[in-house]
């Protein structure tokens, strides 16, 4: 019993890894066959021949097994779908090969409320005879699955209803089960050795230590400086804001007409409480590129708007200046010389903090030189120390080496003799193994070879079953298109008619589209030449604005072009002179003889290098604030390294580059002391 039981699981376990979307019955058997080679000859032969013919017939079986899930076996689990296959297929197929006992042994080896439900729903003659013939009949022959199947299935009822009679006794005399509890597990100390009581070590002299200075308030709180630039920003922010609000309200106020007896008074006056107003740097007018640019409809509408109205603001401010409006040249003059005392100050502040920086560059210098002359003695005292260190580490390694080199041979001897043991072994499992492996493919070959041959047979049947029943059966009726039904309905037709009919709405309806097709052309056509109109004279007005433009720019650029006047300010000569004292301070450390250094490996140099390229220089020296002499090499002491020259090179590509951005600055301020918003549209009148 239990070596029958053993093998039901063993097909069961083969079954439950088929999957029949991926795998084919062949390959799966040949699969299952290499699994079962520690299996004695039998038992591999009977478990094979199971599961062949679980596989064949599938189909038979899932009807049947279908079925009791759905009407007797609600309450089954899911998972012993594959047991009742087998025991269908034993039932069915194998029960006159194994024999009455032999079935009962298997079936009395299974869960026992289980296999008497579902022999008691499998063996039910009125299942066998109804609808379990009819769903084989489907499949196979009806004559075949009577003579072969239903029919020894009949023979068997009354000895497989005795045994179901006896699953059932077995069932009462079985108590049921009783949910006892489970041991409670009790916690035991452990035996542990009491450890010696440990001696009482003398006290230490408690040191005295000096009393730290408390850590200032100042670390933890942000600084002040920070609170106050945030503060002078917003300041300065919403000033501007507010001046800028204030000159656009009062922008047009110069052209309103006044009196003419009170307009030196309120010159005067608006003189005085004018705010000065900040302007932002001119925008560049580059020449404009040969493409056209395609603009849409809003596009073009809203230019022609915008031009429209700055013709008619135009035609109002000259209509004004003739009614005798006040002039704006006084303003200007005042405007310009705040401006240019401004830019002086500022030039001047910008130069001492330019100066400053050198200063502290130079002192940086000097510091860092003590700093790498120090850095040097210590290096050397390290790479002696360093040198002894190595040598008596070698020494250690070349006695670890000799003694790892006699430990490694004894080994190698010990693992010789162990080698030659493993490999006899090895040679007589292998022999073993191939001789099990010959004798179990034979047994395969063998009955893959008697179930394809029955397979081919059915088949063959089968088709030829289905060429009979697929014969082409004439199945028309002719059909007249020019007959009215006759049902009796109000405004009946043929389908000839109707067709008609359709096909004249069609057209009406095709004449109506082309008919409004052609009235939105035409209003196309009239819209894009009110565009192109408009088009043209957008182009008329963007060219008087280009030549407007091109003369302002021109003005602007004479007026940039004279020099600016060199400012004398004593911090900027103050600063001047501490910076020569420092350069002239750092070239006598550089030609002071330097110590000689031990010999080792090269030390990188740090970034800026000793021998400086470039003298400091200032606006007075240079010609201005603005000035241009920045950018002089004066002759120095020569490099003392090849690193020296790109480490001077690239300083002198950065003080070039200070230079050009500063030059650019102060053309930008040139340009934005030029004529102001209200002067531009003056002049353009």
């Amino acid at each position: 019993m239990a070596y029958y039981g053993k093998c039901i699981e063993t097909v069961i376990e083969q079954l439950n890894k088929f999957k029949p979307e991926k795998d084919s019955h062949e390959q799966f058997l040949e699969a299952a066959s290499a699994t079962l080679q520690t299996l004695s000859p039998q038992k591999q032969a009977f478990i094979l021949e199971v599961l062949s013919g679980c596989l064949e017939y599938r189909k038979l079986l899932a009807v049947v097994v279908d079925a009791f899930y759905v009407r007797a076996g609600r309450l089954c689990p899911r998972a012993d779908y594959n047991l009742f296959e087998v025991i269908c297929y034993l039932a069915t197929f194998q029960l006159e090969e194994l024999g009455f006992q032999l079935f009962c042994d298997i079936v009395r080896a299974q869960p026992v409320d289980k296999m008497h439900k579902f022999l008691g729903f499998f063996f039910n003659p009125l299942n066998l005879c109804s609808w379990i013939k009819d769903e084989w009949s489907l499949i196979y022959e009806t004559a075949h699955v009577r003579e072969n199947w239903i029919d020894p299935l009949m023979r068997w009822q009354p000895e497989v209803q005795e045994l179901i009679h006896q699953l059932e006794e077995v069932m009462a005399i079985q108590p049921p089960l009783s949910k006892s509890k489970a041991k409670v597990t009790e916690p035991k100390e452990f035996n542990l050795t009491v450890p010696r009581p440990r001696a009482i070590p003398v006290p230490e002299p408690v040191p005295v230590v000096a009393k730290s200075k408390p850590i200032p308030r100042s670390t933890y709180q942000p600084p002040k400086e920070r609170q106050l630039l945030e503060m002078t920003k917003r300041f300065n922010r919403w000033k501007a804001e507010e001046l800028l609000l204030k000159a656009n309200i009062e922008e047009m106020r110069c052209a309103v007409p006044r009196p003419c007896l009170l307009q030196a008074s309120k010159k005067k006056l608006q003189l005085q409480s004018m705010p000065r107003i900040l302007k932002t740097p001119k925008l560049t007018f580059y020449k404009p590129n040969e493409v056209p640019v395609k603009l849409n409809t809003a596009a073009i509408l809203r230019e022609g708007s915008l031009y429209q109205r700055q013709v008619e603001q135009e035609l109002q401010r000259v209509d004004k200046l003739v009614d005798g409006a006040g002039d704006f040249s006084e303003f200007l003059e005042w405007q310009k010389e705040m401006q240019a005392k401004d830019r002086e100050e500022e030039l001047a502040a910008s130069a001492c903090r330019r100066l400053q920086g050198k200063l502290s560059r130079e002192e940086a210098i000097l510091a860092r030189q003590h700093l790498t002359q120090e850095n040097k003695q210590k290096a050397d005292q390290k790479k002696e120390e360093m040198a002894e260190l190595k040598q008596q580490c070698a020494e250690r390694r070349l006695q670890e080496e000799r003694s790892m080199k006699e430990l490694v041979e004894q080994v190698t001897e010990v693992q010789k003799n162990v080698k030659l043991a493993q490999m006899k072994l090895l040679k007589s499992r292998r022999q073993i193994v191939q001789e099990v492996i010959e004798e179990s493919r034979e047994l395969l070959q063998r009955t893959l070879q008697a179930a394809k041959e029955e397979q081919k047979e059915r088949c063959e049947l089968v088709s030829q079953l289905r060429a009979l029943e697929t014969q082409p059966v004439r199945k028309g009726k002719l059909v007249d298109l020019t007959q009215i039904p006759g049902y009796g309905l109000e405004g009946e037709m043929s389908v000839v008619e109707l067709r008609e009919r359709l096909a004249l709405l069609k057209e009406t309806q095709r004449r109506e589209e082309e008919e409004k097709r052609d009235q939105i052309i035409q209003g196309k056509r009239a819209r894009s030449q009110e565009l192109q109109n408009m088009v043209e004279q957008i182009s008329l007005c963007r060219a008087a604005m280009g030549r407007s433009a091109a003369l302002r720019w021109e003005e602007r650029k004479a007026r940039s072009a004279a020099p600016g006047t060199p400012s004398r300010d004593e911090r900027v000569l103050e600063l001047q002179r501490k910076i020569q004292e420092k350069v002239a301070e750092r070239r006598r450390t550089q030609a002071a003889p330097k110590p000689a250094s031990a010999p080792g490996p090269a030390r990188p140099r740090p970034w800026v290098s000793s021998g400086s390229w470039r003298e400091a220089g200032g606006p007075a020296s240079s010609g201005g604030g603005g000035g241009r002499g920045w950018g002089r090499r004066v002759a120095g002491p020569a490099p003392t390294s090849p690193r020296a020259r790109p480490q001077a090179h690239l300083e002198e590509r950065h003080w070039q580059e200070l230079q050009r951005s500063r030059e650019r600055r102060l053309r930008a301020l040139l340009l934005s002391s030029s004529a102001g918003g209200p002067g531009r549209r003056l002049e353009a009148a």
